[in-house]
C-alpha cells in the first residue's frame, strides 16, 4: 500500500514539516483504519503496488546509490523487493512470462519516527491542509502530490491511488478558496483606498470652500 509520511526537507522543513508518499505492507494499513478504506479499488486489496523499475549500468550505480542515500535519508530505508515486470525481455506489452527483477527501494517503515502514527495527521483534510501550505528545498508540497498522481496514471492503470486522487481534490479546493480571499482582500483593500481617497478629497474641498 502506498501511504504518507513526515517530511522535513525536500516538502517541508524541520519546522513545518510537510507530506510524502511511502510503501507500507498491507497486513499494517489494515490495522490504522483508513477513512477511504472503502473506496480500494479490487487490484488494491491483493497487497500489489505498482510502480516503475529503473535500470541503472553498473557504471553509474555507486553514484546514484549515493545520490539516493542522501535524498532519501529523512524518513526512508533502503530495502530489496521482487519486481514483476508487465513486458517481458522482447518487450511484448501484457506478457506476464518474465521472472521477477529484485529492485532496491526506499520504504518508510512505521518504525522510523517520521512515519504518522497519530490517527488526527492521517486525516485526509489534515493532510490536505499540511500538503497545501507545505514547501522545502524541492519546492512546493503540492506540486509532488500533482506529480504524483500523474506519474501514478501513467503506470498505465487509468486511474492513480484512490488516496491521492482525494488528496489532490481536497488540495485544489483548498487553493482554490486561497485564491478567492486573496482577491476577496484585494478587492476589501481596493475599496478601503478609494474611500480614504474620497474623504481627503471631501476635506481639501471643505477646506477651500471655508478660506472663500
Amino acid at each position: 500500500m502506498t501511504r504518507l509520511t513526515l517530511c522535513t526537507d525536500h516538502r517541508g522543513t524541520p519546522e513545518q514539516p510537510g507530506r510524502v508518499v511511502t510503501v507500507i505492507e498491507r497486513t499494517f494499513w489494515e490495522t490504522l483504519n483508513d477513512p477511504l478504506a472503502n473506496l480500494e479499488s479490487e487490484a488494491s486489496t491483493t497487497g500489489k503496488v505498482w510502480g516503475a523499475a529503473y535500470h541503472i549500468p553498473a557504471s553509474h550505480a555507486e553514484e546514484v546509490h549515493d545520490y539516493l542515500d542522501e535524498r532519501e535519508i529523512d524518513g526512508y530505508s533502503a530495502h530489496y523487493t521482487p519486481f514483476h515486470p508487465t513486458v517481458d525481455t522482447e518487450g511484448v506489452a501484457g506478457s506476464t512470462g518474465s521472472s521477477p527483477i529484485i529492485c532496491m527501494l526506499y520504504v518508510g517503515q512505521p518504525t522510523n519516527p517520521q512515519f504518522l502514527r497519530d490517527p488526527a495527521d492521517r486525516e485526509p483534510q489534515n493532510v490536505a491542509q499540511v500538503i497545501s501550505a507545505g514547501h522545502g528545498l524541492s519546492g512546493k508540497g503540492s506540486e509532488y502530490l500533482f506529480l504524483l498522481e500523474k506519474a501514478l496514471e501513467g503506470l498505465g492503470l487509468a486511474t492513480a491511488d484512490v488516496h491521492v486522487t482525494d488528496l489532490v481534490k481536497r488540495v485544489k479546493g483548498i487553493e482554490a478558496e486561497g485564491v478567492a480571499e486573496a482577491e476577496e482582500e484585494e478587492a476589501e483593500l481596493k475599496v478601503t483606498k478609494s474611500l480614504e481617497r474620497s474623504v481627503e478629497e471631501s476635506d481639501r474641498e471643505n477646506g477651500r470652500a471655508s478660506i472663500e
